[in-house]
């Protein structure tokens, strides 16, 4: 960890602020041979940074990478090795000539593709941020709806518990319809036996008032007779009768 955080300050102030002054002295005083020296440097610098970002992420767990960075890096500046001279001159400077015209060609290539694709892409990222903003803004609309009805919806629901009390739960609605169907039952039993106890006092009434009638049928036709007859026993004996009824 110290190691790496070392050869991070290293690269940082040897090998891109020193450089950078460097190169603005050269810019200033017009020097060629220094153009030349710390143009070479910048390319070396270039080709060190991307190889370093692939290494670190591959072999960083090496021992003593990390020192051969900040070595490297002291190799390249120094004015007594050359490094970045040495490098530019006998690799990369043969290699980029070798392929120059081809690396002319992707770029022209590129930039041409690039231009279109970065209008395509343009085209596409502001259609798609005006589809995310209606789909966002319909969305809100639709929550702030729902929300106002619930909220609307809630508030009816307390007022009405208010004034009709607590609501209740499904047991106590199932007992309360058992209760009601025990009532209805007793009462229709209680109807029908009442029913049944005027039927018969019906019965008794009308077999009462026809004996009374057979009676007062047989007491007449006595009375026709003995005043027919004249017949004193008969007369008191219907008398007794009928003072005995």
């Amino acid at each position: 960890m110290i190691s790496a955080l070392v050869s991070r300050f290293v690269i940082l102030v040897f090998g891109t602020l020193y450089p950078a002054y460097a190169s603005y002295k050269a810019i200033k005083t017009r020097n060629t041979k220094e153009y030349l020296k710390w143009m070479m440097y910048w390319v070396i610098f270039a080709l060190f940074t991307c190889a370093e970002t692939v290494a670190d992420l591959f072999v960083c767990w090496l021992p003593f990478y990390y020192e051969l960075k900040i070595v490297f890096i002291i190799w390249l500046l120094s004015p007594a090795t050359q490094g970045s001279k040495i490098i530019y001159k006998k690799i990369v400077h043969r290699q980029l000539a070798k392929h120059e015209e081809e690396i002319d060609t992707y770029i022209e290539q590129a930039s041409d593709k690039g231009y279109s694709a970065l209008l395509e892409i343009g085209s596409r990222g502001l259609s798609y941020a005006t589809n995310v903003v209606l789909t966002t803004a319909m969305k809100g609309q639709t929550a702030v709806a729902d929300h106002l009805r619930r909220s609307y919806s809630l508030n009816d629901v307390g007022s009405n518990q208010l004034f009709e009390g607590p609501s209740p739960t499904d047991s106590e609605i199932v007992i309360e319809r058992k209760q009601k169907k025990e009532r209805t039952k007793k009462q229709s039993a209680k109807a029908s036996s009442d029913l049944s106890s005027v039927d018969e006092e019906d019965d008794d009434d009308s077999k009462i008032s026809s004996s009374k009638r057979q009676l007062q049928n047989t007491y007449s036709l006595e009375e026709k007779i003995c005043n027919a007859t004249g017949d004193s026993n008969v007369k008191q004996r219907w008398k007794r009768r009928s003072g005995d009824d």
